[in-house]
């Protein structure tokens, strides 16, 4: 992973903060700490669009060169958010959030409290992190630990395993919008990690179409896939839908279910009266450790 996918991991917190512009009742997810969490000059950027013309001109911005992709970070959020709540129910002893970038969900549900949390990212996100969460709350809440990685480079098994994880206990794995930046080799690599899961754990993971990555089918998101797939060069995995199943069969994992844009859409726009299009390039999977 580069230095380019790093950065990736501020945008889609601006936008989560930015559904706290919105009234209550239209918001697709609160979380009061994505705007603490940011950079000083992005939260400058989440006040100005407290005045609904210039959150309006930003947005139609967006979604003129990138359509449809703008909300679907906050329904991605929202859509792990809901999966934890499941797994916490259906008795997770613990959460690995592999490339955690800057989301705060070990914060702000107060269940994770009770269970120990594993944020595993890339070294320069998780410096920013670890600063940031100290400046919030005086030190790193006692229930997460911190750890760097590359991906590409370094064994996740054995740094999970350095920093006191156990694969014996029943857990949560989150790898949200990561996928695309690696590999098909460091992803497989680190589905035989998964595979070392557990009987009962749960994942959720978001992956890119294959058609879009290979440039077959755009979408509509040329300018998209000009800077991540042809310019920066930082997206190389994409899987097809009708294929997930048995790719994470092979290390296994059961498909409980996939969502993308229509079933975001019902879930989570619809109620909260938005009429915003979603892109369907990303779709999210949660799964079940089955053997």
């Amino acid at each position: 992973m580069t230095e380019s996918a790093a950065s990736t991991a501020y945008g889609p917190m601006v936008l989560v903060a930015m559904e706290r512009t919105f009234s209550q009742e239209k918001q697709i997810i609160n979380d009061p700490l994505a705007y603490q969490i940011l950079p000083l000059y992005m939260k400058a950027m989440v006040r100005a669009c407290y005045w609904k013309p210039l959150r309006n001109l930003f947005f139609n911005l967006m979604d003129s060169s990138m359509p449809g992709l703008r909300i679907g970070f906050p329904c991605r959020k929202r859509y792990s958010n809901d999966k934890t709540l499941e797994a916490l129910k259906a008795g997770v002893q613990s959460v690995v959030i592999l490339g955690a970038g800057l989301d705060t969900l070990p914060y702000r549900i107060s269940q994770l409290a009770q269970v120990q949390v594993y944020e595993v990212d890339l070294p320069e996100n998780i410096a920013y992190k670890r600063t940031k969460l100290i400046e919030m709350f005086g030190q790193v809440p006692a229930h997460v630990i911190l750890i760097p990685i590359n991906f590409e480079q370094q064994k996740l098994d054995d740094t999970l395993a350095k920093h006191g994880y156990s694969f014996d206990q029943k857990s949560l794995f989150i790898w949200e919008a990561v996928t695309q930046y690696l590999s098909e080799a460091a992803v497989r690599s680190t589905f035989a990690v998964l595979a070392k899961a557990e009987q009962g754990s749960r994942l959720v993971f978001t992956y890119i179409l294959r058609d879009f990555i290979e440039g077959k089918n755009t979408y509509g998101l040329e300018g998209l896939y000009n800077r991540f797939c042809v310019k920066d060069k930082v997206w190389f995995f994409g899987i097809n839908q009708h294929e997930v199943a048995d790719f994470i069969g092979e290390y296994g994992w059961r498909e409980l279910e996939q969502a993308g844009a229509e079933e975001f859409a019902e879930r989570y726009l619809k109620p909260a009266h938005r009429a915003e299009s979603i892109a369907p390039i990303e779709r999210a999977v949660c799964a079940e450790k089955i053997n």
